[in-house]
């Protein structure tokens, strides 16, 4: 019953404990604040600084002390049987005690015997032990100076190795930098007389006196021939047309029928004979201009 209550205490204590734990509790307030509790039932209860002191009484009945429970004896079976011996009559206690004492004292003495010896077991294997653990530190310490030895061999090998490379690899930079050297001189040995002939064939050297004749007096010289043979141009179109009036009305007067000769006619009247021999002076000498400028300008349009 005792277990009972215990086993049902401690179930309680593991339940609480559980319990308090799963619950969540409130996080502790930053710095400079603090927690208020405020009241969140449905009811609200009216909070003073004096808690208020009803006195109750009750009646109970007296406690009644449980009596202890009884042992239990079980029941007896079978019938009680006694025999009566007499003193001396079954061995006598110095007789037979000799040979137990002596089996005893044997074993004792075995047993310490055997104490003493695994105790002087347990001191060699122990010296053995501390002298193997010696043993065994002065291999690991040779060990280990030999692996420092070795490390140190190898890493001055690795050192003589990358010092070894490097200076093969600044020789053979200085090798390409004297090649590249003795390339660039020889190929620019060429190069700037090739440099200054291309630049001068592709326009960048030239002669400001050509440069100026090509850019200013040639454009200008062209822009003024050009306006000289519009303007000829011009009057070669107006001469035509002018001879095609001319012509046009010739044409028009001699298609036209002679009128009757009068029988007195005044003698300061032309004939239209007279009349047309002076038209065609006057056409050729308006002709012979033309032929002339013709001529004059011919050369000009050679030119």
């Amino acid at each position: 019953e005792v277990k009972r209550q215990r086993r049902a205490q401690k179930q309680g204590l593991a339940r609480k404990l559980t319990q308090e734990q799963i619950q969540p509790g409130t996080p502790e307030p930053v710095e400079g604040r603090e927690h208020v509790y405020v009241q969140t039932e449905l009811y609200l209860e009216e909070i003073s600084d004096r808690i208020i002191e009803v006195d109750g009484e009750c009646q109970t009945d007296e406690f009644l002390d449980r009596p202890t429970t009884p042992l239990f004896i079980p029941a007896k079976t079978g019938k009680d049987v006694a025999t009566q011996i007499e003193e001396g009559e079954l061995f006598d206690f110095d007789i037979e005690v000799k040979p137990i004492l002596e089996v005893l004292v044997g074993k004792t003495v075995e047993q310490a015997l055997l104490e003493v010896m695994e105790e002087e077991e347990l001191a060699q294997l122990w010296s053995h032990q501390r002298a193997f653990a010696e043993l065994r530190n002065a291999e690991f310490a040779e060990l280990q100076r030999l692996e420092e030895q070795d490390r140190r061999i190898r890493e001055e090998k690795e050192r003589r190795r990358l010092e070894h490379l490097e200076k093969l690899r600044k020789q053979k930079e200085t090798a390409e930098k004297i090649a590249a050297r003795a390339f660039a001189q020889r190929y620019l040995a060429d190069l700037i007389p090739s440099v200054f002939n291309n630049l001068h064939d592709s326009g960048f050297f030239y002669d400001p006196i050509e440069r100026d004749i090509e850019t200013e007096f040639l454009p200008w010289l062209m822009s003024e021939v050009e306006e000289t043979v519009q303007k000829k141009v011009l009057g070669r179109t107006m001469l035509d047309s002018l001879i095609r009036v001319v012509v046009e009305k010739r044409l028009d007067e001699f298609s036209r029928p002679p009128p009757p000769a009068p029988t007195e006619a005044p003698a300061e009247e032309p004939s239209a004979t007279d009349a047309a021999p002076q038209v065609s002076d006057e056409a050729d000498a308006d002709d012979q201009p033309v032929e002339e400028e013709e001529e004059t300008d011919q050369p000009v349009a050679e030119e």
